[in-house]
């Protein structure tokens, strides 16, 4: 419990227009380091978390970072990037700085710009996550690729199109108290259920209402060692932080068992030294509906084929027996990659901190967070606990 969560920042998500990626990163960077209650020159080391694969022509943004003020100039700076856990690959090199006792404050950045890229070319950027040698030409891009992970686990367990749109109106109901939601609107499970003119098949058994959206944002925390926050005004711990890589060809693997999720998760818990069901709620990476579901397997919440149980009876959502994205997930929140797993600690603490308005889970106590980049190819596991 070396490092702790004692600032953040969060720009709704969603397509913001007349702002450049470096206004982004500047805005979460100086109302992070604000909120965090410290001057910028305490800072001693900075990681920013920013995918690009194409979708900015700034491919060297790390010191985007020292723009937030002069005070942050000549700070180690470094870029990091792990496709869609790209944010909590900046979270865990920030984290793991003060572990080694190299710095005792980090200011962590994710952020993204998507939707000033062209439709055709998102699609491409995004393929570049997957393992190009057998996935290059898939159609529909990243949404091909889980298209055919849930056409396969159709296959293998029966058609679970009810549950998929259970996840989808769950996570869309639980944005709209969300404020940094790209999309607050409660559609319900009809809607997300029935093929339709404004819900297409896009890729396999999957609708639009089950593919996260293409967003721009930018989120950023503050981490400072066990001492110095203590000394602060607020202090969320991390009693876990795994990442477990995988292979990227899935022709290599099982993909329906997501065995990298599950092992993060396996090491996760036992170094929190807690169970599944001591977590107050989990945050976990909904890219695509699927995803979720055997997300919940994976994560020991249901038996392998039997995710859709869960999702069925209501055991994911608030109030339920663990809620998953109480934020409203990818699907509503929106999904800039490089903002993501940053989004994910960030929205995590604020529900330990009992900040998180609208969308606070009662009594939150542990907070759970799952982010991979690929499919289940780069997976990062955190648990939080308020200490102060």
């Amino acid at each position: 419990m070396s490092a702790c969560i004692v600032g953040w920042a969060h720009l709704p998500f969603g397509k913001r227009e007349g702002e450049t990626l470096e206004d982004m990163i500047v805005k979460v960077a100086a109302d992070a380091i604000d909120h965090a209650g410290i001057e910028p020159d305490q800072v001693d080391e900075i990681v920013l978390g920013h995918f690009n694969a194409g979708f900015s022509a700034q491919d060297f943004t790390a010191s985007l970072v020292l723009q937030a003020d002069d005070r942050l100039r000549f700070k180690p700076a470094t870029r990091v990037e792990n496709a869609c856990a790209t944010g909590s690959a900046a979270v865990r090199q920030g984290k793991r700085a003060i572990d080694a006792g190299a710095s005792r404050i980090v200011l962590v950045v994710g952020a993204e710009q998507m939707t000033t890229t062209p439709g055709r070319e998102i699609g491409q950027n995004l393929l570049r996550a997957s393992y190009l040698p057998e996935d290059g030409d898939t159609p529909a891009g990243f949404a091909g690729v889980f298209g055919k992970i849930a056409h396969a686990y159709f296959q293998r367990h029966g058609d679970q199109s009810d549950a998929l749109a259970h996840i989808a109106a769950k996570n869309h109901k639980n944005g709209v108290d969300n404020p940094y939601a790209q999309m607050r609107k409660d559609l319900g499970f009809d809607f997300c259920r029935q093929e339709s003119e404004k819900n297409p098949f896009v890729a396999g058994p999957l609708k639009r209402t089950d593919c996260s959206l293409v967003s721009d944002g930018a989120a950023a925390l503050v981490l400072a060692d066990l001492e110095t926050a203590l000394t602060m005004k607020r202090a969320v711990a991390f009693r876990a932080n795994e990442h477990v890589q995988d292979f990227l060809p899935m022709s290599k693997r099982d993909i329906l068992l997501f065995d990298g999720c599950a092992e993060a998760w396996s090491r996760a818990l036992a170094n929190a030294r807690v169970k599944l069901d001591d977590l107050s709620f989990v945050e976990t990476h909904d890219c695509f509906t699927i995803a979720e579901l055997i997300e919940y397997e994976a994560m020991g919440l249901a038996p392998r084929g039997e995710g859709a149980k869960v999702a069925l009876e209501g055991q994911t959502e608030k109030g339920g027996r663990l809620p998953v994205n109480p934020s409203g997930g990818l699907k509503a929140k929106g999904h800039p990659i490089g903002a993501t797993g940053v989004s994910m600690h960030v929205l995590t603490a604020m529900q330990l901190a009992g900040e998180a308005g609208g969308i606070q889970v009662e009594g939150a106590k542990l907070g759970g967070i799952f982010n991979m980049g690929g499919a289940a190819v780069a997976n990062y596991v955190s648990i939080l606990e308020r200490i102060k």
